[in-house]
């Protein structure tokens, strides 16, 4: 059995890329026979930016409906939000005291706002070493990344290395990274400067909320940047917003259909548009009623996060007090 670790940033609402990209993938990946998934709400990285206690309980109930929706099993699965395990913050402490300060300076998350200095708290530098503990905590031996996160997962192996030589013997598990080359980048909705795609982000202003009313997800999706093609032309498929979206989320014979009808000519990117809203409102749409339900109950997603705190507990608990006793402290008991 393979013990697989994620955690989920708690942005909000996920949008299309959210879903495509991590929750659809990461719930495929727990599913898989062998597999023992530990999945987590990363509230207590969220402090680094969200200074409001209202955003961020709110952040979590959203994300975490996100996953219950999508069918994230809690049953055979781990599911838990970061701050109800206070073992990792004291984690946090042992691994940044056994890791250099000249290499959490080049941690990739610390060097995009380096130049601005005067409005980097101290939780952006460190960061790597929260993450670290999230993964190191529970022995997991599997972590999917994005290659954006690549590097963090380097520092998490460093510094696990480190302390298995510096006490002699295999204290910590060190993970394995698992980057998926083949994950959906998904466009946003408009185009960049080049007139090429961008990936969807909430930071960029493009995303598509599926999670939201009928007409509001048509008006989102009628929005989508397109150019300025005559509707009796053909067009091309390849260059368009639109299309690569619909690739994502219909069949393969309705997206040979479509792509027929941009090469043929005589229809608008309206028709085009209107074809991807019931696309995805057929595609999710148990989804979106389930995460309306669960919005509307959140006592369920307290009940949920609760019950996998009290499972995920234990092993924290179990592998904090091998590591302090190592490291010349007590077995402590609640």
């Amino acid at each position: 059995m393979s013990r697989v670790l994620t955690g989920i940033q708690s942005t909000g609402v996920p949008h299309l890329g959210n879903l495509l990209g991590a929750i659809l993938p990461g719930i495929e990946l727990a599913n898989q026979p062998g597999n023992e998934a530990f999945f987590f709400i990363a509230d207590l990285h969220s402090l680094t930016t969200i200074h409001d206690a209202d955003i961020i309980r709110e952040n979590t109930y959203a994300t975490a409906a996100g996953w219950l929706a999508c069918g994230f099993d809690t049953e055979t699965g781990y599911f838990y939000r970061q701050s109800d395990i206070p073992e990792v913050t004291e984690l946090t402490w042992y691994l940044t005291c056994h890791f250099p300060y000249m290499r959490l300076t080049r941690a990739h998350s610390f060097k995009d706002k380096s130049g601005k200095l005067d409005s980097v708290s101290g939780g952006l530098f460190f960061y790597p070493m929260l993450m670290a503990a999230d993964i190191l905590l529970y022995d997991a031996e599997m972590v999917p990344v994005g290659k954006d996160q690549k590097q963090h997962l380097e520092f998490t192996r460093e510094v696990a290395e480190k302390i298995n030589r510096q006490y002699g013997e295999e204290l910590l598990v060190v993970p394995d990274p698992i980057i998926r080359d083949e994950v959906k980048t998904v466009p946003g909705i408009n185009k960049n400067e080049t007139g090429g795609f961008t990936k969807m982000s909430k930071s960029y202003g493009n995303e598509i909320i599926l999670f939201q009313p009928e007409k509001k997800l048509r008006k989102r999706v009628m929005k989508i940047e397109t150019d300025s093609t005559p509707v009796e032309d053909p067009k091309n498929p390849d260059s368009d917003i639109v299309y690569a979206l619909y690739k994502l989320v219909a069949s393969e014979e309705q997206v040979a259909e479509l792509r027929d009808a941009y090469l043929r000519g005589g229809m608008g990117y309206g028709t085009a548009k209107q074809l991807l809203f019931e696309a995805l409102r057929d595609k999710f749409g148990e989804a979106r009623e389930k995460y309306d339900y669960y919005m509307q109950n959140k006592n369920l997603i307290e009940e949920k996060l609760r019950e996998g705190a009290e499972k995920a507990g234990p092993v924290a608990y179990e592998v904090l007090s091998r590591i302090r006793e190592k490291m010349g402290y007590k077995r402590y008991a609640y």
